[in-house]
């Protein structure tokens, strides 16, 4: 590991691990700093899955660039499908991965594309001088370092390094701070699929079925939201309305997003304590409940819970555009937009059982702007940290939208390096040119 870059990313999950990949292919140099000893983020630590959603309702695909690239590698790789329709009744398509496959898919892909990796570590200290972060100070285990870079992007989920540059950040819904529920996310084995799907079939009524493909009958069951008569008997302590839970990825395995954890400051580490030993205590609660009332689950076990539990929603940055809700549902057209997403806005209510869910047909635009904090020159911010009003935030937050905003930051980064500008001052026209040069869906 050298001393100085020309970009660091800090974070590496899914849009950071695009982001170093786009900035080392331009030929820039590259460090990706990253907590644990493995990447993936919240993919691999809290076990998202699948992927939402490369597709908007109407089934147009609007994410393509590094995002597709890595699904294509997953496919050839035996560690997806692809994209599969989903029966949960959210999206037009989900995209199920084997969280170990892409785990090392990622390392080949980074060194591939000469980026430096440096695990086990936080940064924990800044430098910043005349507006621009001089140097990092990462602490861990295995001991400090310092490095050094020209421009820093923050794709650590919870906007780590603009809170600590100074850059302005908000938390949560504008009244009263609070952050969507948090979910412990595990996984069971030992799962029959056919029951559920023939239960699922002859008991629509007892589903979220609204966006359900008409050809269920001969699709494969990818995912399933309702068993609402059965969720009336659950435990009283789980403060949820319904089961939700993914197919796979390997045969007999569910994937469980289930458990619910109100009024939780994921800044903090009492109370994101408190979530992790109430989630754990969930998990254990519905994977008997499963096994003794849900067709197919009768010989299910625990198979794996998560190294960390899922924060949906944390810091975002007070960026130089705040994307706001009208702009989702209006698909407003922005003349330096950067990426698309289709995902619907879905809050999980940050202090009760409540889910929203704003469904659009149209896919709508992400502007550069919302990567730009204020305060901090040479840094961008990606991933679900950047600049949004809560509503708006609870639809680019997932997976593969982040994975286009890494991809768009990354190409920024290089930009910046190789015209010596300012990441405001980037050409767009260039940017833009860049990402459809790069497949990326404008």
């Amino acid at each position: 590991m050298k001393k100085q870059y020309d970009v660091i990313v800090v974070g590496g999950g899914p849009s950071g691990i695009t982001a170093a990949l786009a900035a080392g292919r331009a030929n820039v140099s590259t460090l990706l700093i990253e907590r644990y000893g493995f990447l993936g983020g919240m993919s691999s630590s809290a076990l998202v899955y699948p992927w939402f959603t490369f597709h908007d309702l109407s089934g147009n695909q609007v994410i393509k660039g590094i995002a597709q690239e890595i699904v294509d590698h997953l496919i050839e790789r035996g560690g997806s499908p692809g994209h599969l329709r989903d029966s949960s009744g959210f999206v037009w398509s989900v995209t199920p991965f084997d969280k170990e496959v892409y785990k090392s898919l990622a390392l080949d892909l980074l060194s591939d594309a000469n980026v430096d990796i440096l695990l086990h570590s936080f940064v924990s200290e800044l430098q910043v001088t005349d507006r621009k972060i001089t140097s990092l100070k990462t602490v861990g285990k295995y001991g400090n370092a310092e490095v050094k870079g020209k421009l820093i992007i923050d794709a650590t989920g919870d906007a780590d390094v603009a809170a600590l540059s100074g850059a302005p950040c908000v938390l949560g819904r504008p009244n009263d701070g609070k952050v969507q529920a948090m979910t412990y996310i595990f996984r069971l084995g030992g799962v029959k699929v056919a029951p559920i799907k023939a239960y699922y079939l002859e008991h629509p009524d007892e589903f979220y079925t609204p966006a359900v493909p008409v050809d269920s009958k001969n699709l494969p069951l990818t995912g399933v939201s309702g068993f609402f008569k059965h969720w009336k008997k659950a435990p009283a302590s789980i403060p949820r309305d319904r089961f939700l839970f993914f197919i796979g990825p390997r045969p007999g395995e569910i994937t469980v997003n289930t458990t619910r954890i109100l009024d939780i400051d994921p800044t903090r580490a009492e109370p994101i304590t408190r979530a992790e030993i109430t989630g754990r205590k969930q998990a254990e609660l519905l994977t008997t409940f499963m096994q003794e009332s849900l067709p197919g689950f009768e010989n299910s076990f625990l198979l794996e819970t998560p190294s960390q539990i899922g924060v949906r929603e944390s810091r975002r940055i007070a960026g130089q555009f705040q994307l706001s809700e009208t702009d989702i549902i209006n698909s407003t057209a922005f003349p330096d937009g950067i990426a698309r997403c289709g995902y619907p806005i879905d809050i999980h209510m940050p202090d009760n059982a409540a889910m929203t869910l704003i469904d659009f047909k149209k896919s709508y635009e992400i502007p550069y702007r919302v990567l730009l904090p204020q305060r901090i020159d040479n840094l961008l911010v990606t991933g679900r940290a950047v600049s949004s009003s809560h509503d708006a935030f609870a639809s680019l937050r997932v997976t593969a939208p982040v994975m286009a905003l890494g991809q768009a930051a990354g190409s920024a980064a290089a930009l910046y390096i190789k015209m010596n500008t300012c990441p405001a001052d980037v050409d767009i026209g260039k940017l833009q040119t860049l990402l459809i040069e790069n497949n990326m869906v404008l």
